[in-house]
């Protein structure tokens, strides 16, 4: 039920934590922390990660120009992935072969 409520939000191209629009590692966080009170990964904030390589950079010139919102809070998919809460049960790709 809990997950139900975050269905048909538009994807969040600008990781703002909002409920307006979401990004896929922001919704497993929530959904997680909404149904079992379970914080799946840690948030940060945007200026903890590593910001220097020249794509980021200009990925980050595109989203934002010069406002670059270094202090809004952010879970990485790579933060839920290690997650002590979460047992990985597959690591092969295709999960499924049809």
């Amino acid at each position: 039920q809990t997950a139900k409520r975050y269905l048909g939000k538009p994807y969040d191209f600008s990781f703002s934590w909002s409920d307006d629009r979401q990004y896929c590692s922001e919704v497993v966080w929530k959904v997680y922390q909404n149904a079992l009170g379970m914080r799946v990964g840690e948030q940060q904030k945007l200026k903890e990660f590593d910001l220097s390589n020249p794509l980021v950079q200009a990925k980050l010139k595109e989203r934002y120009g010069k406002n670059i919102p270094l202090e809004e809070t952010v879970v990485s998919p790579q933060a839920v992935f290690d997650a002590p809460q979460l047992t990985t049960v597959a690591k092969e790709w295709p999960l499924f072969s049809w």
